[in-house]
């Protein structure tokens, strides 16, 4: 079976530091996988490569086989593969509904003349749009506050819609990096309930994490960097167990 995503000895050079050095991997359609290491690792830069967001410096990155490298980031996005950020980046000004239809933007059509006097085809468009919005904010229990401004919610609600805004750009490839940050117990059983529900409407999960209990609940297989370098891959038990993990997590005497 063909990889949904392929990386292949990519190189990221800042400089004279490597932040990724020769660092492979291959995601499976509908897996969730999992990113993990010390921080300083390079793992959001390894999404940074993957979207776009930055140029790699050697080898190759392929989704559903095609070369993405050196594609622009819009371009990554059409083609299937979505992100969110460590540091979350909502249109604070715009509602909840409005962020999630930006996300929308990049599955619309209609031209300029359309969109100004509101031609049918923008009708339709606009229609599909917001039904599609519509579907991923009753699915993060968004939907009672689809009118409110982005900046008066909570912030694991902030975290969920800036999921939603994501998956409403129709990607078959989710980039998650940290969502998890800066929730509480119950905001983290819920994210991991909702991956899982991501997954099951035939999404595949690319997620970076510090939490281990999403890594280890949820994950089918994880990836470890470190330095850059990437120094294991396995299912949770054989990543839990792997003696330069633990050294890379908790030094050589653990």
């Amino acid at each position: 079976m063909n990889p949904l995503l392929e990386v292949c000895q990519v190189n990221r050079v800042f400089g004279g530091l490597m932040a990724l050095d020769k660092v492979s991997l291959e995601i499976f359609e509908g897996e969730i996988f999992g990113l993990i290491g010390p921080n300083g690792a390079g793992k959001t830069t390894l999404f940074n490569v993957i979207s776009g967001a930055l140029p790699l410096s050697a080898g190759s990155v392929a989704f559903k086989n095609i070369e993405i490298s050196g594609l622009r980031d819009y371009q990554i996005c059409q083609l299937g593969i979505a992100r969110t950020y460590q540091n979350i980046r909502l249109f604070e000004r715009m509602t909840v509904l409005e962020n999630v239809l930006v996300g929308q933007h990049c599955r619309t059509q209609a031209g300029l003349w359309s969109m100004f006097f509101h031609l049918p085809g923008e009708r339709v468009e606009t229609k599909r749009a917001r039904g599609a919005a519509g579907f991923w904010l009753d699915l993060f229990h968004l939907s009672a506050k689809l009118e409110d401004k982005a900046s008066s919610l909570s912030y694991g609600e902030e975290r969920r819609l800036e999921i939603a805004r994501a998956l409403a750009t129709e990607p078959s490839l989710l980039l998650l990096d940290e969502p998890s940050a800066g929730m509480n117990p119950q905001e983290v059983q819920e994210l991991n309930d909702l991956i899982l529900q991501i997954r099951n409407r035939g999404k595949t999960v690319f997620l970076i994490e510090h939490n281990m209990r999403v890594i280890m609940d949820i994950c089918d297989r994880i990836a470890v960097l470190d330095f850059g370098q990437k120094i294991a891959q396995g299912t949770p038990e054989e990543v839990r167990n792997n003696a330069r993990v633990v050294e890379a997590y908790l030094g050589k005497e653990a």
